[in-house]
């Protein structure tokens, strides 16, 4: 009987150190994860149920365990090099080598300086936001260095180029709203391309060149062709319009000759036969002589062009007889 009181007591006592156990535990989850600090140079953004909400005191701060979630962000100054690398130093061709507005190739190196102003959109609004401000600046830089000839690059206008570069930047920043803002950004050192690169601009430049003369060379040889085309054009469109006409006018002359005989055909139709017959015979045998029988018994051998005259004059006197 006394064996069994004392299970009884021990197992009340082994599940009561158990619950104290948990009990502990979870008071130690939640104590330690009720409450976060913001350090200086820091900024938080606690997130809600997903409802993001930035908390920029310092200090510590109380917040829902396994409810709320809490990210940090660095709001201190961050900057990254454009053109060269910031550990070896070495040049990075693909982001230094630029051309200016004299058409000439130079190695400009950048620093920028940029700090997270908007933590909420710097964790949300894009996915890697350091990236789009590196895009930024350098699409800027390269519009801003070719409206510079080199001597202003490498000399004269630092300044101005730097001040001109950082407000497009910042206009642009200011559209895409990513939650960060340029600080400063500053040219660490210009200077003219390696030989390599001199010699490939060169190879280009000889290309624009020589397409430029063939160019001019084909819009030559048209300016010079294409007037005497059009001209000889002309010439060919007046030729025929002549050629034309003349054969109008031909044809409109036989109908009125054709017609002029039909007349004098109807005035005197043997006559007006005799003489198409004696011209025809003239043109066909010019030579032949014509024998002609006047009832008196003598007979006279005439040419034909002679006796074509005398039928003509014939014809005329009769014609002039009626």
């Amino acid at each position: 009987m006394n064996n069994n009181v004392d299970k009884r007591k021990l197992l009340r006592q082994v599940r009561w150190i158990t619950l104290g156990v948990i009990a502990a535990v979870l008071v130690l989850i939640v104590s330690t994860g009720s409450w976060y600090q913001i350090e200086e140079q820091e900024q938080a953004v606690l997130v809600t149920l997903g409802k993001a909400q930035a908390v920029t005191e310092k200090g510590l701060h109380f917040k829902i365990p396994l409810i709320q979630q809490v990210k940090k962000v660095n709001t201190t100054i961050q900057g990254f090099p454009i053109g060269y690398n910031l550990n070896t130093n070495e040049t990075v061709d693909a982001e230094a080598v630029m051309i200016t507005s004299d058409y000439n190739f130079i190695d400009v190196d950048f620093f920028v300086e940029y700090r997270i102003s908007d933590p909420v959109r710097y964790l949300y609004a894009s996915q890697m936001p350091e990236g789009i401000l590196k895009n930024i600046a350098q699409s800027s830089i390269r519009n801003v260095i070719g409206g510079y000839d080199v001597d202003s690059v490498l000399t004269t206008g630092k300044a101005e180029i730097q001040a001109e570069i950082k407000e497009t930047i910042l206009r642009k920043l200011e559209q895409e709203d990513i939650g960060l803002s340029l600080v400063n950004i500053t040219i660490q050192d210009s200077e003219p391309p390696t030989q390599e690169v001199m010699q490939a601009f060169k190879a280009v430049e000889t290309a624009k060149q020589g397409k430029e003369t063939a160019l001019n060379n084909a819009n030559k040889y048209r300016n010079e062709k294409l007037p005497a085309a059009e001209a000889q054009a002309d010439e060919i469109v007046k030729n025929a319009e002549a050629q034309k006409q003349t054969r109008i006018n031909e044809a409109e002359a036989q109908v009125a000759r054709f017609q002029a005989m039909y007349e004098e055909y109807e005035k005197n139709p043997e006559i007006t036969k005799q003489r198409m017959f004696f011209e025809a015979m003239e043109e066909v045998l010019p030579d032949m002589k014509v024998i002609i029988d006047d009832g008196s018994g003598v007979e006279k051998i005439l040419p034909l062009d002679s006796f074509a005259e005398l039928a003509g004059d014939g014809g005329a006197t009769a014609e002039a007889e009626e």
